[in-house]
């Protein structure tokens, strides 16, 4: 009977799709939630040239790729492919992640906010509600958080950019959702913040905004949305400047892995247990 009925567990398969991409931890990451749950799972890193994106994913989906995560320089044209999008990838104007649905309809959602919210609240249990919030940059990356950010009630949130008019843009798309202040980064002098968000990927080359040296309200915390296995410029500006605590990206990166993994098979892993295990393989 065994050579008639296959009763192996169905494989679902999986990619993040980038450029570069060598550098993602997400297959690492998407098989440690694979080993939690009992699924097996098929997940893969693809390089992507610019300008074959929409034929990549066509190419995933017709060899039966049910989902996919989607990162720089992508997200814009995966929230144009998207044949429906979730509320907060619309609110974004970006999508990391991609469902492949059985009728070949593709959903589009955005992972990042979830991400980024689990990360300040349940692992570094840091505040938001009441905080005064600074980010760094008007890019993508900024434009995935806003919104989560907002619904936590911040006394304020400020966006500060090299170029005031793209600050300003972002603040305006979101100022349904309460009053954002965009900001050049000459006019931070003066100004103090509790939590500041570095949106940008600048200190990752050694490089930082211009940033006062009084920004930081006394035990502020600084947060990269990027991670490294050293601390990034900004972090150890963060440390140099007295803040509270400093902490990397890493905690985002599995936190908006998990919820796409979540929207693709339906079950939430744990996202505790993997971040000091991505973090020991970046050593």
């Amino acid at each position: 009977m065994s050579d008639i009925f296959d009763f192996s567990p169905r494989k679902h398969v999986f990619a993040v799709m980038g450029n570069p991409i060598k550098h993602s931890k997400s297959p690492q990451i998407h098989q440690q939630f694979a080993r939690q749950t009992g699924h097996h799972i098929e997940y893969n890193a693809i390089h992507v040239d610019l300008g074959g994106f929409v034929q990549a994913v066509r190419n995933f989906q017709a060899n039966h790729g049910q989902g996919l995560n989607i990162t720089v320089p992508f997200k814009i044209e995966a929230f144009q492919l998207a044949d429906s999008v979730t509320p907060r990838a619309q609110a974004a104007g970006a999508v990391n992640t991609l469902i492949l649905q059985p009728d070949e309809k593709i959903i589009g959602d955005n992972t990042d906010g979830y991400g980024l919210v689990y990360d300040l609240q349940s692992h570094l249990q840091w505040p938001i509600r009441g905080q005064h919030i600074l980010i760094l940059g008007a890019g993508g990356a900024a434009r995935g958080i806003i919104q989560p950010l907002m619904d936590l009630q911040p006394a304020s949130l400020s966006i500060a950019n090299r170029t005031v008019s793209k600050a300003g843009q972002l603040a305006d798309d979101f100022s349904a959702s309460g009053k954002i202040r965009a900001l050049g980064y000459s006019q931070l002098e003066g100004q103090h913040y509790d939590l500041v968000i570095n949106a940008t990927s600048a200190s990752l080359d050694a490089r930082l905004p211009p940033l006062p040296d009084d920004l930081l309200r006394p035990r502020a915390n600084c947060y990269d949305m990027m991670y490294s296995a050293r601390p990034t410029a900004f972090l150890q500006w963060a440390q140099q400047h007295q803040a509270g605590a400093a902490a990397d990206g890493l905690g985002m990166l599995v936190g908006q892995a998990a919820e796409s993994y979540y929207q693709w098979l339906g079950t939430r892993p744990e996202i505790a247990p993997v971040i000091p295990l991505i973090r020991q393989q970046m050593q």
